[in-house]
């Protein structure tokens, strides 16, 4: 039997809370019934873990016309609608074939344009394009009003791309301290903060220099880097700026990460639901990152079944930064269900399909999970094998610089080494405290997490002692 308004509940399932503050604040019902229907939208989409039926007594067609607004308003300020929409016109302009009614909204755009815009650059762009078009045509009015735009936002637009440039070079060293491949990118901490806040700079430039303050944040775990900025974010996304869906669930999805950094989990998990409302390019990540959140709080079964549901998206994805982190994670899932077979077939199957783009990608990830998952099994022998292979001890040396590096990798191999009896006890004890002699139980909570399952595998080391503490917990 067919839910009462399911049409129109799924549609505001999928809406974000920024999304209904923004129409709540633009809204000018004077009928009561709308209002109603809206403020209620909001409360669902602000309590995700619960939801609140819609009156069945109110007129449909009160809804349906409720739900024209809401994609009519959304869509007037989408950012991403409003660059599609220029690269329509550029694509027309550049082979002599854009409309009179088009041109006739692009001029329209040119009166009434407001500095900045999020996507400035890219309008600026267009505008040449339009004025080699317009002059060659003897089409001198409009010509004029064409220049007259470009000669009044040339400074801005040389200073824009500027800062992007130099964003490129920020992003260098940013992404590949994140990558493992060294280097220090604190040094881009003020300069990225300044460009944030500079509210001159087109909104896309800003963005990008937020998301690169995250990869800081993750390079030294140092996240009260952004708690202010995204608070500063979260009041401009309700006012309806710098909006689309694209960019909500990647806020959305980068406030997990703080969240969950600050043991704030309720919050972590809560926007990392939200995060994943829309099937955006990057979901598949978002999906990873809640999961990685859910598995350590022991929701082990929601964690399995958001990934069972993502994992088409894995599959087609030519993205392998993010498949991988997904087959990671997926193990772990499997793992801590009881699924310790299926975790150990899943992880030779995709490396044998893909152990070169493993290695290229995130190697440090998925051997540490798959390690754990083959001593879990007692394959030590394979285990061994495996590390032999693929290097792994001598590119775990390298890897250790990375701020979030743990020995996973070295103890496991020690430790399969100790099981199949070919160091003694006392060897495997002097190394395993080589290994731990530079963490803390008290202070680092991740290493503290894997600590706990590894004694629980090996109780043999559980009285080592871990940074001065003993590592019984």
């Amino acid at each position: 039997m067919r839910k009462p308004l399911k049409k129109f509940t799924d549609f505001t399932n999928a809406l974000l809370p920024n999304e209904t503050a923004y129409l709540l604040s633009v809204q000018q019902f004077e009928e009561e019934d709308r209002l109603k229907i809206l403020r209620q939208i909001d409360f669902n989409a602000q309590h995700i873990e619960q939801f609140t039926p819609y009156d069945t007594s109110i007129d449909k067609r009160k809804y349906n016309h409720l739900q024209n607004w809401i994609e009519t308003r959304l869509k007037a300020i989408d950012v991403d609608e409003q660059f599609n929409k220029m690269l329509d016109w550029e694509q027309k302009i550049l082979t002599d074939s854009i409309q009179a009614a088009e041109e006739k909204q692009l001029l329209k755009a040119i009166r009434k344009y407001r500095h900045p815009s999020y996507f400035f650059t890219k309008f600026y762009e267009l505008i040449e394009h339009y004025r080699h078009f317009l002059l060659i045509r003897l089409r001198y009015a409009d010509h004029q009003l064409a220049d007259k735009f470009l000669k009044k936002y040339r400074k801005a637009y040389l200073q824009a791309r500027e800062v992007k440039e130099k964003l490129h070079e920020a992003s260098l060293a940013v992404v590949g301290q994140y990558a493992g491949r060294g280097g220090e990118s604190r040094q881009w901490e003020g300069w990225l903060s300044d460009v944030f806040y500079n509210e001159e700079l087109e909104g896309q430039i800003r963005y990008l220099a937020l998301v690169r303050l995250v990869f800081v944040c993750h390079n030294y775990r140092k996240y009260d880097l952004v708690r202010e900025k995204f608070d500063y974010l979260d009041q401009k996304l309700s006012e309806g700026l710098y909006y689309s869906k694209r960019l909500l669930v990647n806020y959305y999805s980068n406030r997990l990460m703080m969240h969950s950094h600050y043991r704030e989990y309720d919050r972590a998990v809560y926007y990392g639901y939200l995060s994943v409302r829309a099937r955006t390019h990057d979901y598949l990540f978002y999906v990873n990152n809640l999961c990685a959140v859910l598995l350590r709080l022991g929701r082990n079964q929601e964690a399995l079944q958001l990934m069972q549901e993502a994992s088409s998206e894995a599959k087609k994805t030519k993205n392998f930064h993010n498949r991988i982190g997904f087959v990671a994670f997926y193990m772990q899932a499997l793992k801590k269900n009881g699924m310790l077979k299926n975790a150990g077939q899943y992880g030779d199957t995709f490396l044998k399909a893909y152990a070169k783009e493993i290695l290229q990608y995130r190697w440090h990830l998925f051997f540490s999970v798959y390690l754990e998952v083959m001593f879990s099994q007692h394959h030590f022998e394979k285990l061994l094998k495996t590390a032999r292979k693929y290097r792994l001890r001598e590119r775990d040396k390298n890897y250790r610089s990375n701020a979030n590096y743990l020995p996973v990798i070295p103890l496991y191999v020690e430790a399969a080494q100790f099981r199949e009896g070919n160091i003694s006890q006392s060897k495997f004890f002097d190394i395993t405290t080589s290994c731990l002699a530079d963490y803390d139980l008290q202070s680092n909570r991740t290493f503290r997490t894997f600590w706990e399952n590894f004694t629980e595998q090996v109780p043999e080391v559980r009285d080592i002692s871990v940074g001065g503490v003993a590592g019984q917990i």
